[in-house]
């Protein structure tokens, strides 16, 4: 895939979700894009983030019908888990609700990466392109809070970096990024409010997609933000 003004076929992963849904709407409607395909609960009843088996699963399954994707987009994770609020304070800080954080928003994609990243088209330019936070930024940190959150954002941040470095030892065209969609009006933020401006599902989706069609293999490894700017780590 030079760029999304070619063919191309793409896979979003957490089609279900706001922004995912705007993704596939999206690429469903590409002139470009030949075959699109998801996974997420509705279409894969047993897919678990947090059950390694449940991914490999689903990898084998595409893997056996010979998909090979020129973009995969991840736009899985979580803020609220099991309806508890993110911490405005350490003395707020859960173990186990820490760890369901890193389990859903970084270790799930470090598992989506082990075994969706060999499906990545070989020999071409491909994107892994999975869904980061501003938030993860280690620099821009100035509010605190969130502690978990932050720190499994922070966590993917290096997860997507390490990963870029293996993948382009093999495949020298193949990048793979984070990216921060900006607030989106979704049910992840509907309850926080925010000075920033919040976008439609759509546009955020318009945006991002805009921003990996301008990617090259010298971007691999980073976050970008919505703009195209890159994100601190």
């Amino acid at each position: 895939m030079q760029s999304l003004g070619q063919s191309f076929n793409a896979l979003v992963i957490g089609a279900t979700g706001g922004i995912g849904g705007a993704f596939l709407e999206q690429l469903e409607a590409h002139g470009n894009c030949q075959y699109v395909a998801r996974l997420d609960r509705a279409n894969f009843e047993g897919f678990d983030l947090r059950t390694e088996s449940s991914i490999i699963e689903t990898s084998n399954h595409f893997q056996n019908e010979g998909a090979l994707f020129d973009l995969i987009i991840d736009a899985t994770g979580a803020l609220e888990i099991d309806g508890k609020r993110p911490e405005r304070a350490f003395a707020e800080i859960d173990p186990a609700n820490m760890a369901a954080h890193f389990a859903i928003n970084a270790i799930g994609t470090a598992l989506i990466i082990k075994h969706f990243a060999p499906l990545m088209r070989p020999g071409e330019r491909s994107v892994f392109a999975t869904l980061g936070a501003r938030v993860g930024s280690i620099e821009d940190n100035k509010l605190g809070g969130w502690v978990s959150y932050r720190a499994a954002k922070a966590a993917k941040n290096q997860i997507v970096r390490t990963a870029s470095i293996e993948i382009q030892r093999k495949q020298k065209q193949h990048i793979c990024v984070a990216l921060h969609p900006g607030t989106v009006a979704t049910r992840l933020s509907e309850n926080y409010n925010t000075p920033s401006e919040k976008f439609t599902p759509l546009i955020a989706a318009k945006k991002l997609l805009s921003v990996i069609d301008g990617l090259v293999p010298n971007d691999s490894g980073y976050q970008f933000a919505y703009d195209g700017s890159r994100v601190q780590s």
